[in-house]
Order: structure tokens, then sequence, then C-alpha cells
């Protein structure tokens, strides 16, 4: 099937979402996505961050859709012509869904462990605006430790979910969801009940924002100021790939995740030993530094990269006479005349 995403088109198989179609072609095409999740099965359709403009449904039915529709969970059809970065419609739509998201979310980035890798940050940059209109007081909630080695801060997630879908997919025990209904849902254990599957580190990995986070590597450093590298393992857990990314300081891994892709979705999962448990650099076999996007705070001022010399083009009026001033004022090897030398000695006064 022929799928046309703002003017690209590309040839896709049967069954594939928008979403889907537009990640093939990449680029400022590709809508943002808080909820969906190649890896995990169901997922998508909640948050409505990804949502795009269909302006021609197919070539057997060639009618525009009225409304705009989720990418993620929206099919392509033969001939169907979507607007996503072009529409002016889209533009509107995801900056009140971002708004919307941003209205119980505190601003916790100074001090969130996400900050630096979160989806709701990239998302609030583009889409974002500089002030709220919400007058109403934000729902709180205290931090629970719902694990031995997670904390779950309420307070900054966005339902999508994923954490509760890897819980099902992954482990055959899930013991924690979404409770109430409407702005008093939340995502919690319901009796308190400690969350200690092999797999739930998963949950950190999946999680958009800065709700579910390491203990391990809490308040430890920024992601800027470690150093990742791809390392590997063999692992005896079964169901785990025993490869991962390190993040180090120094000669000292802070943290152990799993390898993500360019949308920040992990390849493969990996168990709770590894992530939590492997943290001496004997344990692992170092593959090698890992490459990030270019936009990413990670890769900011890397020495790797190829920077352009800043030449500054100053006024030379501006700055006439300051050049034999200042050897006149740093080099004693050039006397000073008469007049100079009674300035100096008695000043201009």
């Amino acid at each position: 099937m022929k799928v046309t995403i703002d003017g690209q088109s590309i040839e896709v198989e049967p069954g594939t979402t928008i979403l889907q179609a537009a990640r093939m072609i990449g680029g400022e095409s590709v809508p943002p996505a808080m909820c969906y999740y190649s890896k995990l099965k169901g997922s998508g359709g909640k948050c409505r961050c990804c949502l795009v403009e269909v302006a021609k449904g197919s070539e057997a039915d060639p009618r525009p859709m009225p409304k705009l529709m989720a990418s993620c969970v929206t099919g392509c059809m033969d001939g169907m012509e979507v607007n996503s970065k072009n529409s002016d419609r889209v533009r509107e739509a995801r900056q009140s869904v971002t708004e919307f998201l941003l209205i119980n979310h505190p601003l916790d980035c100074p001090i969130c462990d996400q900050a630096g890798e979160c989806d709701l940050q990239d998302l609030s940059f583009e889409h974002g605006k500089s002030k709220t209109r919400f007058i109403e007081e934000k729902r709180t909630f205290e931090p629970e430790d719902i694990g031995p080695n997670i904390q779950l801060h309420m307070n900054r997630c966005i339902l999508c979910q994923r954490c509760v879908q890897v819980a099902d997919q992954l482990t055959d025990k899930r013991v924690h969801g979404v409770l109430d209904r409407g702005d008093h849902a939340n995502i919690s254990t319901c009796i308190s009940k400690a969350i200690d599957n092999e797999f739930s580190g998963n949950m950190i990995d999946v999680c958009p924002v800065g709700a579910l986070t390491d203990k391990t590597f809490r308040f430890k450093s920024r992601v800027w100021f470690n150093k990742p590298f791809n390392a590997h393992r063999e692992c005896t857990t079964p169901g785990c790939c025993g490869k991962t990314t390190v993040w180090m300081f120094g000669n000292e891994i802070q943290r152990v995740t799993g390898r993500k892709d360019q949308y920040h979705e992990v390849e493969d999962f990996i168990c709770n030993t590894c992530r939590f448990d492997k943290k001496e650099v004997t344990d692992w076999v170092i593959e090698g530094p890992r490459k990030f996007d270019k936009d990413s705070v990670i890769n900011q001022n890397n020495y790797t990269r190829e920077m352009e010399t800043v030449h500054i083009a100053t006024e030379e009026g501006i700055l006439k006479g300051r050049e034999q001033d200042r050897k006149k004022i740093s080099m004693t090897a050039i006397p000073l005349n008469k007049e100079e030398q009674d300035e100096f000695n008695n000043g201009n006064l």
C-alpha cells in the first residue's frame, strides 16, 4: 500500500499504522508518542499526542476524515494522505494536549532523575507554552516505594499505562495497576504490596517521565555527566538478553539500563540482576561508547564532535588603543615616556 505523509510517500504492508509508517519515513513528520510502545502489545491511544490529519482516506474513499486521528492506532489505507507537521490543526491539537498533560505535572525538572532524557520535556519544548491557564490546585501524592529498588512519584505520572502493560506481558503476577477513575485515577499497588518480580525494573525504562525512578541511581548524577557505553554479560536469568547500556562516571558504573533506540524504546528487556546488582566494571564486557541523537543533552559539547571556530567580529573603533594599553600594563619591556611615567606615578588628576 502507498501512504503519503507530509508529501513523502512510502510503501507499507497491510496492518501498518500511520505512526509506524511515519517512523519508516523519519524526520520531523514522526508524531510524538507518550503511551505507544512498539514492544508492548495493545499500547497506544491514551495520550492523544500523536494526532494527525487524514486529508484523504484512501483511493477507494478519498473523503477526508472529519476529526484528527490518533496515528498509533489508525491503520494505513492504500492511497491515504496524512498531514502531520504541516497541519495547523495538528499543531494546535498537540499544543492543547501538551497543556493538558502539564496541568498536574510539577516543575520537578531541576531535581528529577529523568531530566535530560524525558519525553515530556521534549514535547513541552516543542509544543508547550511559557505559562499556564490552570489556576486550580494540582493533585498531589506522597512518593511511594513500590519495590526494593523502585520509587513511584505519582505527581509526575501521565497515566500512559506502559508500566502496567510491562508487568502484564513480562511477568505472571502483576500487583499494580490504575486505581480509581477520572481525575482521581492513579497508579498504585492497592495494598502497598512490594513489586518483587525479576523484570520489574523495566517499568523504569518504559516510563516516559520521571514517575518511576531507580533508587540505586537516585540523586547521584545528571545523565549528561555520565558516559554511556554498550555492554553485555552472560546472564542466566530466563528471558534476559544481557545487553545493556552502562552509565559511567569515571570508572564507576552509576546505573544500568536497557539499550534504547531513537524513539527511546528499549531494544530488549533486561532482568533486575543486570540492572540493580551488577555495578562493577568487571561484571561487564564493555563494547564501546553508545551513539545518541544529535539533539540529546547527553551529546552536547561532546569532544568527539567537530566544533567550528568562533570568530567575534568586534568593531575596531570600540577597541581602538586597547592593544597598546594592554602591552604597556602587562609588559615591562616597553618603556613609558616622561609624561606617561609621571601619570603612572602621580595619577592623572
